[in-house]
């Protein structure tokens, strides 16, 4: 029996828009509020601290004068971020963390 065979529609397309034309140069659109960050935040949906709102949007860690992207939670009252143990997972495949304490300092970027 011969393999099957995948024919492929042809996608319609549009007329091409020039570059401005999606730009919004009237300045009737303000830039949407960003929420201001809380004093403890985790990326982990099923915590009590995670607050989508603030997730959505790129959130950067200054930890101890240093930039940290490996940040999975943290708390800026008690001084401590919550990160990876490198690649070690519990038996449910979340990552094991480990709590260092120093100065943290969040951002929007």
């Amino acid at each position: 029996m011969p393999p099957a065979r995948i024919i492929l529609a042809p996608i319609p397309r549009t007329a091409p828009t020039a570059m401005t034309d999606t730009l919004d140069h009237t300045g009737d659109s303000a830039p949407a509020a960003l929420p201001p960050l809380p004093d403890r935040l985790s990326v982990d949906p099923r915590s009590p601290y995670h607050l989508a709102a603030a997730c959505e949007h790129d959130i950067g860690i200054r930890f101890n004068g240093k930039e940290r992207n490996d940040v999975e939670e943290y708390c800026i009252s008690e001084g401590w971020i919550r990160v990876p143990a490198g690649k070690t997972v519990d038996r449910k495949g979340n990552p094991l963390t480990i709590r260092i304490k120093g100065k943290v300092e969040p951002y929007y970027r």
